[in-house]
């Protein structure tokens, strides 16, 4: 244990779960005596006290959102984050930010912002759930604090989200490509354990699969989302006895990468391979070619979020617990 106490030493010595801890220190008469009294004798022995940032950070007409997201340098993520505190600021919220780097320890770490009552709720980005909410979906207990889930696809009951159709837009993508005349059309995906990747994935499978194309293992080569990934994806697939001539990138980063691994070979795009990426980010426009890509609107789904969160702290009930926002093909030169 480290020498400042935590919810998790807390919920160890009382033997139950951050939840449980979760909701003494918030709605106590929500919690069975029993469990309540372990609960506040831990608290007792650890001589525990909520963060004092809480004191410091919130003020009665303030609300705080904590927003988690994957990866601070995915432009992404910049983007939807950007608008996020524009929106935030003009509702009289304050925007706390953290990042995991897809690791689990790091998520429940962040989520002690709201156990300490320090952020009042939680916009998720990502397909990581945190450990305290798993606890409460698995019981079919009520979430601990406000929830929305935005571009990610983890599984929380009764929780409002934000996000695009992952698999009809992949499959957009693939299909672009057939249409362009491509026959052998391979993959660079995102990190296989993500629902995101998979979507995505699962869209170009069924493109194939429509146009009754051959899928093969070796044209199908995983990345993490970054330009080094799509670089190093697309020297391997560049390997292939038979090499693909159109490639579908999960995401524009890994386009760019992949597009320094095509011009290093001396090969041309599209003629000799056609290249599509996915979200649309802003250097998109100026690689070299121009990126074909899968516009996801980031600005869009920040402000969604941000909404959907000061209905939930206002008691409002949100009439559309799910927006699915639209996507869409923008063509340029590089398919």
């Amino acid at each position: 244990m480290s020498d400042t106490p935590t919810i998790h030493d807390i919920a160890k010595y009382a033997g139950v779960s951050l939840a449980t801890v979760s909701r003494v220190l918030r709605e106590p008469e929500k919690v069975a005596p029993a469990r309540r009294s372990r609960v506040r004798e831990a608290i007792a022995h650890f001589n525990y006290v909520p963060n004092a940032m809480a004191q410091q950070l919130r003020q009665p007409r303030f609300r705080t959102i904590l927003v988690i997201i994957p990866d601070i340098s995915n432009l992404f993520f910049a983007e939807a984050l950007k608008n996020i505190e524009n929106v935030a600021h003009q509702l009289g919220c304050r925007i706390l930010i953290g990042e995991t780097q897809r690791k689990q320890e790091r998520l429940d770490h962040y989520v002690e912002l709201l156990t300490s009552r320090v952020a009042d709720g939680l916009i998720l980005f990502g397909s990581l759930l945190p450990g305290v909410l798993r606890d409460s979906v698995e019981a079919g207990l009520p979430l601990p604090f406000p929830l929305v889930l935005a571009e990610g696809s983890v599984h929380a009951a009764n929780c409002p989200r934000v996000k695009i159709d992952n698999v009809q837009s992949g499959e957009m993508a693939v299909r672009h490509l057939i249409a362009s005349g491509r026959k052998r059309i391979g993959m660079i995906s995102g990190p296989r354990p993500y629902t995101v990747s998979m979507e995505r994935l699962e869209g170009y499978r069924r493109a194939l699969d429509g146009a009754g194309l051959e899928q093969r293992g070796d044209w199908v080569v995983e990345g993490n989302f970054s330009m080094e990934s799509g670089y190093e994806a697309m020297a391997q697939l560049l390997t292939c006895p038979e090499r693909p001539d159109g490639i579908f990138c999960a995401s524009d980063e890994m386009a760019i990468g992949a597009q320094a691994a095509i011009r290093e070979k001396g090969l041309r795009m599209p003629d000799d391979i056609a290249l599509i990426g996915f979200d649309d980010m802003r250097f998109a426009a100026y690689a070299s070619p121009p990126l074909t890509t899968i516009r996801q609107p980031a600005a869009q789904m920040g402000e969604a979020a941000v909404r959907m969160m000061q209905a939930i702290f206002r008691g409002e009930t949100i009439e559309q617990p799910t927006i699915i926002l639209d996507h869409e093909l923008v063509i340029r030169e590089s398919a």
